[in-house]
């Protein structure tokens, strides 16, 4: 698993992060956020939370396993992600532009960088009591760009662990070329089939505390259990381009505008 000990904010990725993050498909950045800022985003999270400010995903209508049956059962109305988190706080966009965050995009993605708000552009939430489980999934799946060459930023903002529902990635499941009878109608990836296993078998928790950031290709399988503990778990999660790789005409990849951000 590739995690790295904390870093100067101002710094970029080593030599030996790019080839890890190359290699592995992901890359785990200890305390990379401020911790005001980290806090401040968690503070409006959880207001926003609290008062269902929308747009709102919420756990029944996306329906995955363990989540309420329908919006008016018990739980209905649980959250399950606070969507377009950019239009929510000026600290959101702060964190998403922020120096530490695009110098280390510039090398991975090349000098000029486009923050799409079609995905992503979120707070992702899993309640303590009615959160669901997410299945093995490549993001790419449900994208339209020309080239499958984006790259997650997943900050978090407390505690993250597989008690809490935290995130699960697969090394190097990016590099894989992946068959559709691999996958469900739903495009999981189905955990019952034999040639799936040694896969999905190599799966890896990563334990994060607030401001820790995870850097991962847009291909790398990951996946996420429920929430058991006692505390909402809170994830803001972005994703970013290169400005030569533009999402396909007519596709939802296309259906918001996108923030062109800073040249390196």
């Amino acid at each position: 698993m590739s995690v790295r000990p904390p870093r100067s904010r101002a710094q970029g990725l080593s030599t030996e992060e790019i080839s890890s993050f190359q290699q592995d498909g992901f890359l785990v950045l200890r305390g990379l956020a401020d911790s005001a800022l980290c806090d401040r985003i968690r503070q409006v999270s959880l207001e926003h939370l609290a008062r269902s400010v929308e747009p709102v995903e919420y756990e029944a209508v996306l329906g995955y396993p363990g989540a309420p049956s329908s919006l008016d059962s018990e739980g209905g109305r649980t959250i399950r992600r606070l969507q377009q988190a950019l239009s929510r706080d000026p600290a959101f966009l702060e964190w998403a532009t922020h120096p530490s965050v695009l110098c280390r995009l510039h090398q991975l993605l090349g000098p000029e960088l486009v923050l799409p708000l079609a995905h992503h552009n979120c707070v992702m939430t899993k309640d303590p009591r009615y959160s669901s489980q997410t299945g093995w999934h490549q993001d790419f799946r449900y994208w339209s760009f020309r080239r499958a060459e984006l790259v997650n930023v997943w900050l978090a903002l407390g505690r993250e662990d597989n008690e809490s529902g935290g995130l699960a990635l697969i090394p190097g499941s990016h590099r894989v070329a992946i068959a559709e009878d691999r996958l469900d109608e739903d495009q999981f990836f189905c955990d019952d089939l034999p040639n799936n296993r040694p896969l999905i078998d190599d799966g890896q928790y990563v334990s994060l505390e607030a401001g820790d950031v995870v850097f991962f290709h847009c291909r790398t399988l990951h996946s996420a259990g429920r929430n058991t503990s006692d505390q909402v778990k809170l994830s803001a999660v972005f994703t970013y381009r290169s400005a030569d790789n533009p999402p396909l005409p007519g596709s939802r990849s296309s259906s918001l505008p996108e923030l062109l951000l800073p040249s390196a």
